[in-house]
């Protein structure tokens, strides 16, 4: 049996195509291959686009699902798509300017300084070897020679990182943790260069080549953890489609995406990515967000719904109205807030570089300590220098750097993958501290319906035009209820935080929001120009997951309150339902700030979990905010964590999470600090040669990495 009749896939590729000669070829693109699971997939790929005139070379890598194909002549991504659809697989367009694993070239070089220094240094032990196994005279001289010969080269080469940051550091008059590093690599390979020039009985090549070795280690894994959150929003910014079919006066025409401006008419066929957010203005189809937000049922969309970059339009061509393009959308938004998630440093950062920073000179006062001490005693330069050195890499402050930033990257990118973006570098450490939570309800913990059958017909074409483009969940749900109906034409639309919205439409004022702010009862109302409010109604449903959340975080210990804008039954009714005892009704924007105030003032270190603009004070006022990403624009800046599921799910482990992470950081620091403690003194007295010094001090650097990627199992 053929390799081809495991995979449905790959079945209807003709045999005994010729392959051509590998070549990189001259142009590079890269499309996703979400379907290939075998080799025969792989070959099958490979073999279809090798088969293209133009094609010089194709290479499937089966893990991300990817193939990079090199042309040597112009060939557009949908003729290659084409190809592989016509052989029996589903391709897609990726944006290589956005993919940070293909521009990763400073992890590339680490790893290559990496592999450098390990060669070194198995070749230079094999060496120290038959040194430390009695060779003498001429023969430890030339064996002594042989690792300088291969010792040097590598140093200058692998330890490159160090010299160039301790360099940096000392241009500008500061010190940093790389400054100790360097001068211990250069003094352990200077005493080690003239002890073989003089004929010496010791060299400590192999210190500093294991120390550099060790270090690169650390640095490396130091480097994946910090890429991990920001390699997840690079795979989001590469699902951006980098060409889209634009219609223009009944022409279509594909271009590319930074050629699109707001107002564009956008056409995606089944099985595309959308590009842009934006208005459904023809067609109907079901709309797959799970790649976006883990969320894996269909959505049906037809004219008049909105739609976000990043979702893929399963059933039927899709004619959209582009309202945001570029930065601005959705998708590119999501990337941007793990950007900054990446940049920004929390207090336990600082501290740990203060402490790197005040560390440095310490280390440096230690090291000339030992120099005179021992020389005072021993008069032996050497032996006095060898000390010296010893000390200067037993005591690199790396375990304490890393402490940190391997703690909360890793801690990031597992929430990430579970559909929480980490915004603020503080979170997690004040999450961990969070004690009490407060709900906003509508929208947060429930998702609004409405009926249409209480509108008028020119009503409803007002109340779509008003709500379409507001993002609170009642008009979300009004939206949603006025499928198929046209928009009237308003202008000089306002949305009052906390209230409502208001119009223009053929010079009468309309308004739509709470009955208190249209002089009504309870619930929402439209009014047109001087007529009778008409009440829309509406029902609350309670979102995925809720039930689940609420009792979990109680579960952890947390103090569970609800706050809303309805009604007392309609709070209490809610309430009841997820077992809250705590809640309050009837509050405007400025109560639940009061309300997060009076918790805060007995002790409290609240949690705010809301989405709507009128929760923005609040959101801002707790000590740690969570919004879901299809909140208010405001109340997304205003938190600490976004939510990308619809479902609440996700959330449950987020305290866990935070807490957990926390006491790996103080686990991290007690490492380093023990560490230290012990091996200080056993430097100073002379018992640690460089190359054990620097064993020691990488094995505590890796143990404190190693301590932080628990947080990937169970917490």
């Amino acid at each position: 049996m053929s390799d081809a009749a495991f995979c449905p896939a790959c079945v209807g590729l003709p045999e005994g195509q010729l392959e051509k000669a590998a070549s990189n070829g001259t142009d590079q693109i890269i499309l996703s291959l979400p379907g290939i699971h075998c080799v025969a997939c792989i070959n099958g790929v490979e073999r279809a686009l090798r088969a293209m005139d133009g094609v010089a070379n194709a290479r499937v890598n089966l893990s991300m699902k990817r193939v990079t194909i090199g042309t040597n002549q112009p060939i557009s991504p949908e003729a290659l798509i084409d190809t592989l659809e016509l052989a029996g697989f589903e391709a897609r367009v990726l944006d290589t300017s956005l993919l940070g694993a293909e521009t990763d070239t400073y992890g590339r070089g680490l790893m290559t300084r990496l592999a450098v220094s390990g060669f070194a240094n198995m070749n230079i032990m094999l060496l120290s070897v038959a040194v430390w196994s009695g060779a003498i005279g001429a023969t430890m001289q030339m064996f002594h020679w042989i690792t300088a010969i291969i010792a040097i080269p590598a140093l200058l080469y692998a330890a490159t990182p160090f010299f160039d940051s301790g360099w940096r550091s000392l241009r500008v008059g500061r010190l940093n943790m790389d400054v100790p590093i360097s001068l211990a690599i250069l003094l352990a390979s200077g005493i080690s260069l003239y002890e073989t020039l003089v004929g010496g009985h010791h060299s400590y090549f192999d210190a500093a080549v294991t120390l550099t070795f060790f270090l690169l280690i650390g640095r490396y894994l130091d480097h994946r953890s910090r890429k991990a959150a920001a390699s997840a929003a690079a795979q989001l910014s590469a699902l951006e489609v980098p060409r889209v079919m634009r219609v223009r006066d009944g022409v279509r025409q594909m271009v590319d995406f930074a050629e699109l401006a707001i107002g564009d008419l956008l056409q995606v066929l089944p099985g595309g990515r959308i590009p842009v957010d934006g208005t459904i203005t023809d067609g109907t189809s079901q709309i797959d967000r799970s790649l976006l937000t883990g969320e894996s049922r269909m959505c049906d969309a037809s004219i008049g719904a909105t739609v976000t970059a990043g979702e893929v339009n399963m059933t039927g061509p899709l004619t959209i109205r582009a309202a945001t393009v570029g930065a601005d959308t959705t998708l590119r938004k999501m990337v941007t807030m793990v950007d900054e998630a990446e940049a920004t440093r929390n207090r336990y950062t600082a501290v740990a570089d203060k402490a790197a920073a005040l560390y440095a000179p310490v280390v440096h006062l230690l090291a000339v300590a030992a120099f005179a001490g021992w020389m005072i005693y021993s008069g032996d330069v050497r032996l006095s220098l060898n000390i010296a050195v010893a000390v200067l890499i037993i005591t690199c402050p790396c375990a304490m750097g890393l402490a940190v930033p391997a703690v909360s990257t890793t801690a990031a990118g597992r929430l990430f993958r579970a559909g929480l973006l980490v915004k603020d570098g503080t979170a997690l450490e004040r999450l961990a501290e969070v004690d009490t939570v407060v709900f906003d309800k509508t929208g947060t913990l429930t998702m609004p319906a409405a009926a249409r059958d209480t509108l008028d017909a020119e009503t409803q074409s007002i109340a779509l035009a008003m709500t379409q483009a507001a993002t609170h969940p009642v008009s979300q749900a009004i939206t949603a209820s006025l499928v198929g109906v046209v928009p009237a034409v308003l202008t000089a639309q306002q949305e009052h935080a906390g209230l409502g919205l208001s119009a223009q439409h053929q010079g009468k004022t309309v308004r739509l929001g709470s009955g208190a702010w249209l002089g009504q009862g309870h619930g929402t109302y439209i009014q047109v120009g001087d007529k009778r409010p008409q009440k829309i109604a509406l029902r609350s449903e309670l979102r995925d997951g809720a039930v689940a959340l609420v009792q979990g975080w109680q579960a952890a210990g947390l103090d569970v309150h609800l706050v809303s804008g309805d009604d007392a039954d309609e709070t209490a009714k809610i309430a009841t339902m997820l077992g809250v005892t705590s809640w309050r009704a009837d509050t405007r924007p400025a109560d639940k700030i009061t309300y997060i105030e009076e918790l805060s003032a007995r002790g409290a270190k609240v949690l705010m979990v809301g989405d709507g603009l009128n929760d923005t004070g609040a959101l801002a006022a707790a000590y740690a905010s969570v919004s879901p990403a299809t909140a208010a624009d405001a109340s997304r800046a205003a938190s600490d964590i976004v939510l990308l599921n619809d479902s609440l799910k996700p959330l449950i482990e987020l305290p866990l999470v935070a807490r957990a992470a926390l006491r790996r950081i103080k686990e991290n620091f007690t490492i380093s600090t023990v560490y230290n403690v012990i091996a200080v003194p056993v430097a100073l007295a002379g018992f640690a040669t460089p190359l054990i010094a620097s064993i020691a001090m990488s094995a505590s650097s890796i143990t404190v990495l190693l301590n932080a990627l628990r947080l990937k199992g169970k917490v």
